[in-house]
């Protein structure tokens, strides 16, 4: 009986160490997250409450930086695109400052069997003040000059665990790290439950740290940059 016991401890052991390394940040320089085709069998059918995206539903944020009075939109298209084998949903992403748009993305997000949404990559369009384009600064896809898919969201967020949102090795190196959950958080919008905070930053500018908050049913509905003095709420979703 002992011996049962103490094999199933090991066997526990491992799959709790798979599960962990399975979202695991780089070390030494080496990051191959598990993103196999047949883990992502539904991977357009999103259920991460913390990350909704319903299709067709705008999602409205607003606030102010440096640079000015800043509105976002980000809806989910219908439109799919195939990346590692895995399709992946495209969510539009448009960026205005002082009513001028100033960015454009397309971002690609799936979600795998378990639950956790994962990021693709983005096809960004940067614009100058007159409207011209100014350039594709950001953009990057999952398989291409090694770049590789980040998370998003997990599928069960505990607080201090750590993951990377995107990996383009010296080009795209958000993380982000779980530092609360189960909090209550008011905006402009109203009063959430159940929400999860967490802390935002890369290696690349290490001065500049962000905090999100996800609210189950919404998604972001709050982020803070205090090196920039960036406060940006969740508007309306329409």
């Amino acid at each position: 009986m002992k011996q049962v016991t103490f094999i199933l401890a090991i066997l526990m052991l491992l799959l709790g160490s798979c599960k962990k390394d399975y979202f695991k940040p780089p070390q030494n320089g080496k990051y191959k997250p598990d993103v196999r085709p047949e883990r992502f069998t539904n991977s357009t059918h999103i259920t991460n409450p913390w990350t909704p995206y319903e299709p067709g539903k705008k999602y409205i944020f607003e606030g102010k930086s440096e640079e000015g009075q800043e509105r976002i939109i980000e809806q989910r298209l219908n439109t799919t695109k195939k990346i590692l084998n895995i399709t992946c949903v495209i969510v539009d992403f448009k960026a205005y400052v002082d009513g001028k748009l100033a960015e454009q993305a397309s971002d690609w997000y799936a979600q795998d069997n378990d639950g956790t949404l994962w990021y693709f990559g983005e096809k960004v369009n940067n614009y100058n003040e007159d409207g011209t384009l100014k350039d594709h600064e950001g953009s990057w896809e999952a398989g291409v000059d090694g770049a590789q898919p980040g998370i998003i969201m997990l599928a069960k967020p505990k607080k201090g665990i750590s993951y990377l949102e995107e990996y383009y090795l010296n080009h795209a190196e958000d993380e982000a790290e779980v530092l609360e959950t189960g909090i209550t958080v008011t905006t402009p919008l109203g009063t959430f439950n159940d929400c999860i905070k967490t802390k935002n930053f890369t290696r690349l500018e290490p001065d500049i740290i962000e905090y999100k908050y996800y609210a189950p049913g919404y998604g972001v509905i709050k982020e803070m940059n205090q090196t920039e003095k960036e406060e940006i709420f969740l508007k309306a979703i329409e």
